[in-house]
């Protein structure tokens, strides 16, 4: 069955850093464009950063562009959010999606949860 399963989630200090991974089985990885998401209580889901399925293009939410890289390893079925810099708002959920531009099909993680406080 389809699985994406996030890990690399926890508290951290502002200013730190966490690299998070979101590991895909289930479906064929490299035909998958994949985004993360995420969303703070109260507040609706929003786009983080998306990675095309060959790695070639690369695009961010404004509130992160230069803090967080997208990146994936299609060899491991994987991909990875880096986040430096970190502040309190990014804490959230922090979801996997995976999206299959020809037919629209996507997945989505359980999410990780990101704290960023002193």
């Amino acid at each position: 069955q389809v699985q994406l399963v996030e890990s690399g989630g926890g508290l951290v200090q502002p200013g730190g850093s966490l690299r998070l991974s979101c590991a895909a089985s289930g479906f064929t990885f490299t035909n998958y464009g994949m985004s993360w998401y995420r969303q703070a209580p109260g507040k609706e889901r929003e786009l983080v950063a998306a990675i095309t399925s060959t790695g070639g293009s690369t695009n961010y939410g404004d509130s992160v562009k230069g803090r967080f890289t997208i990146s994936r390893d299609n060899g491991k079925n994987t991909v990875y959010l880096q986040m430096n810099s970190l502040k309190p708002e990014d804490t959230a959920v922090y979801y996997c999606n995976a999206v299959w531009g020809l037919t629209g099909i996507n997945y989505w993680g359980q999410g990780t949860q990101v704290t960023v406080s002193s």
